[in-house]
């Protein structure tokens, strides 16, 4: 056996077995259900779910849903330490799935194939492996990374959700761990550290492209978050 990628379907009639190595199952389209350790239930796109090796398992799906399945040999720390079972992914690899589903229906290359790879391992270590992610609180983080350089209010963010606002931050804490807000400004500082170190568009188009329409908004959340200015962490 050797680490593999590859897209599969499922058969909709309840299939249980075991094997000798670990797998991961993350869904392009369409949901899986799968019975393995305290888990019983659906895993859908946005979210992984880890059988370890020689651990039993049931799975069914419909035959027009697509997954990436990952047969690997050993998991990151992060997975391997951790009786997460299912776990909702970031963007980042969520947006390297489809870059995978299109490579392996394409063409075969071994040497890509292995990079690809470890890329996806890579992006696995990265994981915070947070838990199944409520739907509704799920809307909004699609919209937030989707809109970050827009005015992003609790009030519509919670119209997404369908909850009312008290709801929604309630629930959202609870899931994340921290409040909408914190999150909203965690996910702009990190875009702004990578467009700081990959690109070379101005301060002033990076604080926009982050939600942050006035250059001195941009440069003091972002020394208070990094301990120093942008002008400072680009030289």
């Amino acid at each position: 056996m050797q680490n593999l990628l590859s897209i599969r379907s499922y058969s909709s009639k309840p299939v249980c077995h075991s094997h000798s190595f670990n797998q991961l199952v993350l869904p392009l389209r369409g949901v899986i259900n799968i019975r393995v350790g305290d888990f019983n239930g659906k895993v859908a796109p946005g979210e992984c779910v880890v059988v370890k090796a020689s651990e039993a398992h049931l799975f069914t799906a419909d035959s027009e849903a697509r997954f990436v399945v990952a047969d690997m040999l050993s998991l990151p720390s992060n997975i391997a330490l951790s009786r997460q079972v299912v776990f909702a992914i970031n963007a980042s690899l969520g947006s390297y799935l489809s870059f995978i589903e299109n490579q392996l229906q394409n063409q075969i290359n071994t040497e890509l194939e292995k990079v690809m790879f470890e890329t996806f391992y890579l992006l696995l270590a990265e994981q915070a492996l947070l838990p199944k992610i409520d739907a509704r609180v799920s809307a909004s983080l699609a919209f937030i990374e989707q809109n970050i350089a827009s005015s992003l209010q609790i009030k519509y963010l919670a119209k997404i959700a369908c909850l009312s606002e008290t709801q929604f931050k309630k629930l959202f804490k609870q899931q994340l761990g921290m409040t909408v807000m914190q999150y909203v400004t965690k996910i702009r500082m990190k875009k702004a550290q990578a467009l700081l170190t990959h690109t070379d568009y101005p301060l002033q188009i990076i604080g926009e492209m982050v939600g942050y329409q006035e250059l001195s908004a941009f440069s003091r959340k972002f020394s208070q978050y990094f301990g120093l200015s942008p002008t400072k962490f680009k030289k």
